[in-house]
């Protein structure tokens, strides 16, 4: 092995090891996700089947298609992190989207973050 390729190796290493993976975010998102009820209507996989899903118009958001409108920071980009990130602070209706989406102003942006881990990880 030459010195260069070690030195990358090591330097892949200790980024890794200092950084936690987008499965953990994903896995702690997950978590969050079941505890705030988000699965009420997004359902337990994302999919927007939820048990409250039914009877929604227009029905709950499915985060395995991934497919997201809204640009809430209007930076001409709909469905970034930082769009999600206010979509989910503020509620979907501020953003001419279903009112039943209701903000969650008590959690913290990492928590806001950690949802997105998760929604992101279920796109297929």
């Amino acid at each position: 092995m030459t010195r260069t390729l070690a030195i990358a190796l090591l330097a892949t290493f200790i980024a890794a090891a200092g950084a936690p993976s987008a499965f953990a975010d994903a896995a702690a998102g997950k978590a969050l996700f079941l505890k705030t009820n988000c699965n009420s209507c997004h359902g337990m996989a994302g999919a927007g089947d939820g048990p409250l899903a039914a009877v929604l118009n227009p029905p709950p958001r499915n985060f395995v298609v991934g497919d997201f409108k809204f640009d809430a920071n209007g930076d001409g980009t709909p469905g970034t992190d930082a769009d999600l990130l206010l979509v989910i602070k503020n509620g979907a209706q501020k953003y001419g989207g279903n009112p039943m989406m209701a903000p969650n102003p008590t959690l913290s942006d990492d928590q806001i973050k950690l949802l997105i881990s998760f929604v992101r990880s279920v796109k297929k």
